[in-house]
């Protein structure tokens, strides 16, 4: 759904998943795709994500996350809960946090809340063009950026079609990958490839991811010492088909270890769960809090 832990979070999002769980349902045998075709097919599924990407900022939706943090041995120590409406103000996503531990906001965090949205709408209906086009710039470089880096994804594994499967009744296909050995990623921030083994289910008739598992397999570091991501995290996404025009991010579930800035570990697991989705009206205008 693109932050300094950008690289795991894109390969999750452009294509990812890894081997199924023990007790996952077996895909059905279909005819095989070579490794070539399955290639393709992930540099053609990672191209119709960054169109689809573009389609997403026309819809607004809830989204609760549910973080546990977990001890030394797994149990939960403490759960927080957060519920947001998710907006797009002038291309640009923003969360407007509307509950705590399922509770509304307080009318002063609320109003800290509507602060936060009246200032980036000031912003932007005062930004210059100098600065307008600098945005735009950097905009264009990580889209840029962000595109070579899922094609990259083609070209960093070696894939295995394991054959067909419905999800929410519809046919996909699945496919799983493993990270080549001795590949050198070229992309920027693509060395998380190196680190990571998926399973992917690609819708068959929208070239579409429908879900994703991805898994750590060796620690990945982010910075030289902001954050070290350690073997066996691990990332589920699920997708969904709205007005049959778009794909939403539906469902995360993450577990994370890790430590950060070398001082101590986090062991947490998040649930994401996205719901309510709304398109903009084509005639919607964001508006001053005061304007009438």
């Amino acid at each position: 759904m693109r932050m300094p832990l950008r690289s795991a979070l894109i390969l999750v999002l452009a294509c990812s998943c890894v081997l199924a769980q023990d007790n996952a349902k077996t895909p059905a045998p279909a005819p095989s795709l070579n490794q070539d075709q399955i290639r393709d097919l992930i540099r053609r599924t990672a191209q119709n994500d960054m169109e689809n990407d573009k389609r997403q900022r026309d819809y607004t939706y809830i989204q609760r996350e549910e973080q546990h943090r977990l001890d030394g041995k797994g149990e939960v120590k403490s759960t927080e809960t957060k519920t947001s409406e998710i907006l797009e103000i002038y291309g640009e996503q923003v969360e407007r946090l509307i509950a705590k531990d399922d509770k509304p906001l307080s009318e002063k965090d609320a109003a800290k809340e509507e602060e936060k949205i009246q200032k980036l709408i000031d912003k932007r209906k005062n930004e210059s063009d100098s600065d307008r086009e600098k945005r735009l710039k950097r905009e264009e470089k990580d889209r840029q950026e962000e595109l070579q880096f899922v094609h990259e994804v083609a070209d960093a594994y070696n894939f295995r079609f394991v054959g067909t499967e419905k999800l929410n009744g519809r046919d996909n296909y699945v496919v799983d990958a493993d990270p080549k050995p001795g590949y050198q990623p070229t992309a920027k921030d693509a060395k998380v490839l190196t680190k990571t083994r998926f399973r992917v289910w690609i819708d068959k008739e929208d070239s579409q991811v429908a879900k994703l598992d991805a898994e750590f397999i060796d620690t990945f570091s982010i910075g030289l010492f902001l954050a070290r991501l350690h073997k066996g995290s691990h990332f589920v996404i699920e997708n969904t088909r709205v007005n049959d025009e778009v794909w939403l991010q539906r469902h995360i579930a993450v577990k994370l270890d890790a430590r950060v800035a070398l001082l101590k570990n986090f062991n947490y697991e998040v649930d994401v769960s996205d719901r309510d989705y709304k398109k903009f009206r084509t005639d919607t205008k964001i508006v001053s809090i005061g304007d009438p």
